[in-house]
This record gives structure tokens, C-alpha cells and sequence, in this order.
């Protein structure tokens, strides 16, 4: 058995010219000895570079898709008779060794990712080739913030990890609220937002309006102010790379209960009585329950009682929760009798 080319690219068979040199992009890109160290990698970059030589010539891929790497290289079944490519007026292939010719020649330069990067300013070039900051040494292969190189689409226009690609400028981030209530932030959720943005018609020139739906996976405990990014879902226009669009998680105001970090506050409505005397009062939870509280002390208005682990979830630890926190609200009487007052006077100390 030959080689498997398209395998090798990682491209199936019947693959067109276009996804062939995006295969070949990206694969090249990954096994580039300057950026992969691993084990066979320089030897999967010169594969990777034969591949791409046969499968992205017409008559190379007709002889290989017929009669493999073996027809191809060592003579085909039939030569000398018949039609095609099968006849003896094909030069048997080989490889001429060199897979960085092959890269040179595919991106135009030994570094392609110089004319992908701008900087806005003067550029100083190394003596490696690539490009300098300040007098440093860049390596464009280590330039990825975290982002491997493989995951780059440098068929995309509108990727901004290409850092200025043919001098486009990323549009300002597209901020918008988003208000979750209490009980999705005690549970999680799942909040789909539709937007409604311009992309570009095939022409490059002209463009239409389209809708998307983006799917914000809120987490059980995320506090106000969380920010979830899409990267470059903004506009699409043809100067510019596709703003990003940042939510920014809201709490949804509540009609029981208002949040303190992971903690719940509610505030108790308790008659005048219940304050000096003591009572049962049933206080709700944010799961639906109602918890009874027992009053045995006087209730003051700055008391509070706090009932554990009834409160929200805390972000980095969703199995634990916070405290509800019940204040009170302490409801004089409008009006009490003479007789009543003169009892009060009796009953309750002066200071």
C-alpha cells in the first residue's frame, strides 16, 4: 500500500483545489519544524509538503487518484497502451526533498506571517526574519497568546488573531446588559439572544442582513457584571474586522428578595407586637420553600437573623451557598385606645 495523501492532508477524496490548499495551510502550519518540536514532526512536514505537490497538480492527482503513490512513482498498470494518463507521455513523480521550498512557495516568502502582522508603527526586522519589536526577537509561532496556530483560520478575513491582516482594524466592541433573575442564577440557565447583523454577499462588496442566535450558558452563582464575549460577530464590512459582542450579566430586580455578593437579603413585615413578644414568622426561599423563624428575642430595626446555606451558589464553588439574610420591618399601629396606652404604660419600661 502507498501512501495515503489525502489522509496525510487530512482532506478526503474529491476534495477541491480550495479545500486542498486549506488542508495543506493548515497542517503545514502545524508541522512546521520552527514551531513543533515533537518527534517525527520534520518528517510529517516533508509528507505534508509531498501531498500537497501531487494533489494540487491536475495531472499528478488524476495519475494518483487512478493508480496511487505507486502508479505514480514506479509505473502505472498498462503503460504503453490505452488512453489518458496511463500512456507513457507522464513523467514518473518523485519528490525533490525540500518541504521548506514547498512552504516558500505556497506562502510567497520563508515567514509567512509577516505581511499578517501590523503593528501600527515603524517595524524593526530581526535577524532571523522576523518581525522585531523594540528591538526584540518575534517568532510568529509563539505570538498566539495561548492559541495554537492550528486553530488560526488564515482563510478568514475577519480573524483578529491575525493581528491587522492586510491593515483591517477590529470595530469596537458591540456592548450590551443582559438582566438574569435570581431563581436562573440559583439553578443556571441557558439565555438565547437573537442579534441581527450585516455580513458580506459573495461579490465582497455588497451586504445583507442576518439573523444569529447566541447562546450564553449562564453558570449556577455568576455574579452582576460577568462578561461573556463573542468574538467578531459584530458587522461584517470590508475595511474593518467584525466587533466583538460583550453581554454583561444583570440581576433581574426581584420582588422578594435583593443580593449581597453570594448572600440573599428579605425583608420580613412583622406587626409591633411580634417585636416586643415573640412570634412564628414562615420566611421564602428563592427555591420556593418557606422556612419557619422563630422570634424569642425582641426585634430591634437593625436585627437581622440569618438562615445558612439558603442563599445563592458561590461562582467557584457551586456546592456551597450563601446565607439568607431576613431583616424586618417593624409596623407600628396607627392607632391604639387610652385605655391600651395606660396598660403599655404599666407593661413596658421607661428605659
Amino acid at each position: 500500500m502507498g501512501k495515503d495523501y489525502y489522509k496525510i492532508l487530512g482532506c478526503t477524496k474529491g476534495a477541491s483545489d480550495d479545500e486542498i490548499k486549506k488542508a495543506y495551510r493548515k497542517m503545514a502550519l502545524k508541522y512546521h519544524p520552527d514551531k513543533n518540536k515533537s518527534p517525527g514532526a520534520e518528517e510529517k512536514f516533508k509528507e505534508i509538503a509531498e501531498a500537497y505537490e501531487v494533489l494540487s497538480d491536475a495531472q499528478k492527482k488524476e495519475v494518483y487518484d487512478k493508480f496511487g503513490e505507486e502508479g505514480l512513482k514506479g509505473g502505472m498498470p498498462g503503460d504503453g497502451g490505452g488512453s489518458g494518463p496511463s500512456r507513457g507521455n507522464f513523467q514518473h513523480y518523485s519528490f525533490h526533498g525540500d518541504p521548506h521550498e514547498t512552504f516558500r512557495m505556497f506562502f510567497g516568502n520563508e515567514n509567512p506571517f509577516e505581511s499578517f502582522f501590523s503593528f501600527g508603527g515603524p517595524q524593526s526586522h530581526s535577524h532571523s526574519g522576523g518581525i522585531g519589536m523594540g528591538g526584540r526577537s518575534f517568532n510568529p509561532f509563539q505570538f498566539q497568546s495561548g492559541r495554537d496556530v492550528e486553530d488560526m483560520d488564515m482563510d478568514d478575513p475577519f480573524d483578529s488573531h491575525n493581528f491587522g491582516r492586510r491593515g483591517r482594524k477590529q470595530d469596537p466592541a458591540i456592548v450590551r446588559e443582559v438582566q438574569v433573575a435570581l431563581e436562573d442564577i440559583l439553578t443556571g440557565t441557558k439565555k438565547n439572544l437573537k442579534i441581527t447583523r450585516k455580513v458580506m454577499n459573495p461579490d465582497g462588496r455588497s451586504t445583507r442582513n442576518e439573523d444569529k442566535i447566541l447562546t450564553i450558558d449562564v453558570k449556577p452563582g455568576w455574579k452582576a457584571g460577568t462578561k461573556i464575549t463573542f468574538p467578531r460577530e459584530g458587522d461584517q464590512m470590508n475595511n474593518t474586522v467584525p466587533a466583538d459582542i460583550v453581554f454583561i450579566i444583570k440581576d433581574k430586580p426581584h420582588s422578594q428578595f435583593t443580593r449581597d455578593g453570594s448572600d440573599l437579603r428579605y425583608k420580613a413585615r412583622i406587626s409591633l407586637r411580634d417585636a416586643l413578644c415573640g412570634g412564628t414568622i414562615h420566611v421564602p426561599t428563592l427555591g420556593g420553600r418557606k422556612i419557619p423563624l422563630t422570634l424569642t428575642d425582641v426585634i430591634k430595626p437593625d436585627s437581622v437573623k440569618r438562615i445558612q446555606g439558603e442563599g445563592l451558589p458561590f461562582p467557584k464553588q457551586p456546592s456551597r451557598r450563601g446565607d439568607l439574610i431576613v431583616e424586618f420591618n417593624v409596623v407600628f399601629p396607627d392607632h391604639i385606645s387610652p385605655a391600651t396606652k395606660e396598660i403599655l404604660k404599666d407593661c413596658i419600661p421607661s428605659s
